[in-house]
Order: C-alpha cells, then structure tokens, then sequence
C-alpha cells in the first residue's frame, strides 16, 4: 500500500516538472519563432529589401490603357504574415499586388517584380528568409538625376528604409534591387552621363545606410522611351562595384506599349533578381540618422 502511494507520488512529480519544462520552452519557442508567435505578425522581424527605380521596379505588368487587369501570376501570391511591404504611411501590412499602390501614386500600377522576388527568396532560402520585408519606393518616369543624393526621391528612399528598420517591426536591410534608366535613354547626354550617376548613387545609398557591402541587384534594360537604350545598358552593364549584380531583361515580353514588362515578363525579372540575391552576399544593416 506504502509502495503504491510513494509510485503516484512519483508520477505527480514527474508530470509537474515536465510541464513546467514544456510550458517554459515552448513559449520561449513561439516567441523567437515567427510562424508560431501568438503576437501580431507585424511586429516579427523582417528581411528588408529596397525596390527602386522607375516603372517597371513600381509595375506595368497587366496595365493597358491606365487600367489594371487584375491578375496575379502564381509566383506573385500573397503570404500573409510572412511577405510584408512598407505602406505610404510607413506601416507594415501584408503584401499583395500592386506593391506601389500608394507610392507611385500618379500612375496606374500593375504587377512588378517584388512579390515574385519575395516568393522566390522564401522558397530559395525559408531558413535564411522565413519572413521578407519589402519597402517599395519606385517613381514612374523617373530619371537617374532624380536619385542625387539631397534630392526628392533619393531623401524619400532614405526616410523609408529608416522606417523599415525602426521599432519592434522593423528589420534588417538586407539589400537593393534596383530597376531604372528607361527615361535616360531620351537624350544623348543623359545616356553617356548614367554610368558615373549610376556608379554615385549606389555608393550614395551604401553609405548612407552604413552598409559597404549592401547587396545592390540591378536589372539592365529591357527597353527605353528613346533611341540611346544600348548606351545606358552598356553602362549598366560596366558598373564595377563589389556585391553589384546585373541581372539582364533583355528579350523579355513586353506590353503593348512596347515599353513595360508584361506580367510575365515581370515574374521572370523577379526570379533572377531572387537568384542573384540569394547568390550574393546578403549582409546586414541597421539603418542610422
């Protein structure tokens, strides 16, 4: 009798401590693990990546005269709490096409590369990027002299990516994708100045966000608003610059406009600029006034 009483003492004890034991490290577990926390998904820490440029970074894909069709590739689906973009308002909310909705907000915008970028980063690399944070910032029609250090749309960017980095939010700068030079294709001095403007800017944003190394992925051009396209892609394409990756869109299906990707065009210009990254050294960054 003695026995049997001291044998369910045991098992008490034994049950007692190993739920205090799962109990301690299961809520240890939920609260560093993003897909487990009970906590608002937005408050998990992010894989940040910059998109800038012009029209087709903010996307064109699916849009003919100014309206958007619509549709979304597959590869470009939302994940809710794990792919995020920083809204206007500097906000975190779930990702979904259009990513530049209220950002290039002066023109209609369709499918870009960015969700198909952050699709393919998870399904490369879900160890690495378990949770992606994309900061849009492209402006249609936008020359590489609008992206001067001290001007509208290079501050603009900057003020972003503090944002990004900022609070229980926040994350860490993980890179640039950089899609822009359609415009600068217009004029011959613009085309034969973009390679020293080009080469500036990137060492511009390295430096203001404290990061030498930042991995900057950039798209040579698919096409131009004029006829100097293959001197601003040599350019482009002459950028010698540690942890720069040119991915090209040359040959790429194009809008009836003859000037944007389409939204296919749009999924593959994503795809290569997640295997670019992936390949780089992805480093990291905490944004600093």
């Amino acid at each position: 009798m003695a026995n049997n009483g001291l044998y369910k003492l045991t098992i008490l004890f034994i049950f007692i401590i190993t739920y205090q034991y799962c109990s301690t490290h299961i809520n240890q577990f939920n609260s560093t693990n993003p897909s487990t926390s009970t906590s608002s998904s937005t408050h998990v820490i992010k894989h940040v990546f910059i998109l800038a440029g012009q029209s087709n970074m903010a996307g064109r894909g699916g849009v003919v005269d100014k309206t958007w069709d619509g549709m979304i590739p597959s590869e470009g689906e939302p994940k809710p709490g794990k792919i995020f973009r920083l809204s206007g308002d500097l906000k975190w909310i779930d990702a979904n096409e259009p990513l530049h909705i209220d950002i290039d907000v002066n023109k209609t915008c369709g499918v870009g590369p960015g969700m198909a970028f952050a699709n393919a980063m998870m399904r490369g690399d879900p160890w690495r990027f378990p949770v992606v944070g994309l900061v849009p910032c492209a402006i249609g029609g936008s020359g590489i002299g609008e992206w001067v250090r001290g001007g509208r749309l290079y501050e603009e960017l900057r003020r972003r990516a503090a944002a990004a980095v900022q609070g229980s939010g926040g994350g860490e700068i993980r890179g640039v994708l950089w899609f822009q030079g359609e415009r600068d294709t217009v004029n011959i001095s613009d085309a034969e100045l973009y390679k020293e403007r080009l080469r500036k800017l990137f060492v511009d944003l390295r430096s203001d966000l404290k990061s030498p190394l930042l991995p900057v992925i950039q798209v040579a051009l698919a096409s131009g608003e004029g006829p100097y396209i293959e001197i601003v892609r040599k350019a482009q394409h002459e950028i010698n610059l540690p942890n720069v990756i040119t991915v090209d869109a040359k040959g790429l299906l194009l809008q009836p406009d003859g000037l944007h990707l389409s939204t296919i065009a749009q999924v593959q210009v994503g795809k290569m600029l997640a295997h670019a990254m992936l390949r780089s050294n992805c480093s990291r960054v905490r944004f600093r006034r």
